[in-house]
């Protein structure tokens, strides 16, 4: 069955994007070469059998740049602390594979996530579970449950990151209700009497 085809309209965003890592990958951002990019992620968007990249519609500049700060200081404190491990610990580090299931079930968020998570020291996306938006982590240092549910709460505060920046209304609203639940004392109390009923 042969998907709708988008118009280059549509595929915009995505042959900018191309053009872009043409130009990182030559280090060069000169004109001509750039064009040359263009030209080439235009042929590959138009030619070949590729999955339409839906985009949310909406784009926030403050929580973009939010997301790129909160990304150099994660590389940052990363960087440093497996550099730490390495030296104190070495082989004997001990590490986990951690599955999180994220709210979103954009691939774009998704992706962006798994990136995201993948370019940041001691982490790394070892598969990715497309029907239930679940990725599953490789992380350094992760030994007890609450290493585990750190490391899940700080990927599932990365995608929020990224849907506030760019994700759909209706994923948006989705980590406004989860930021509206774990902010109400009333729930949190509940939550915490179920807990220690059970």
């Amino acid at each position: 069955m042969m998907r709708r085809r988008n118009s280059v309209k549509q595929e915009l965003p995505l042959i900018i994007w191309l053009m872009i890592v043409w130009g990182a990958l030559w280090s060069d951002f000169s004109p001509g070469n750039l064009i040359f990019g263009a030209l080439i992620a235009l042929g590959i968007t138009q030619l070949l059998y590729l999955p339409p990249v839906e985009l949310g519609g909406r784009f926030n500049i403050i929580h973009g740049i939010s997301v790129a700060l909160n990304f150099l200081y994660q590389v940052v404190l990363a960087s440093i602390e497996v550099s730490y491990l390495a030296v104190v610990k070495g082989p004997r580090l001990e590490n986990s594979v951690v599955a999180v299931q994220l709210r979103s079930a954009s691939d774009l968020i998704v992706t962006a996530t798994g990136h995201f998570v993948s370019l940041v020291p001691g982490s790394l996306v070892v598969e990715v579970d497309r029907s239930t938006s679940t990725l599953y982590l490789h992380g350094m240092n992760i030994v007890t449950e609450a290493d585990a549910d750190r490391m899940r709460a700080n990927v599932r505060d990365i995608e929020a990151r990224l849907i506030r920046a760019m994700g759909s209304k209706s994923d948006l609203e989705l980590v406004r209700s989860d930021s509206a639940h774990h902010s109400d004392p009333a729930r949190r109390g509940n939550a915490g009497g179920k807990e220690d009923a059970s």
